[in-house]
């Protein structure tokens, strides 16, 4: 089963990866709205791993000195 979600996942991100090529070289409306969904979500998810960071290295400055 986790096999499966996987790689549904990453069929989704492939296909995300080439409509956002095929947008840049001028594809139809679809292929721009996925591209733009696509680049999106990944500006979430860089936006979060940077929060992460940020929220690691607060709770690891306290070195009790």
């Amino acid at each position: 089963m986790i096999v499966l979600v996987l790689l549904g996942a990453l069929a989704l991100t492939v296909g995300g990866c080439v409509c956002v090529v095929w947008a840049d070289r001028g594809g139809p409306r679809w292929a721009r709205v996925v591209a733009s969904m696509t680049l999106g979500a990944g500006e979430l998810l860089r936006r979060s791993a940077k929060r992460r960071r940020r929220s690691l290295n607060r709770s690891g400055d306290s070195s009790g000195d």
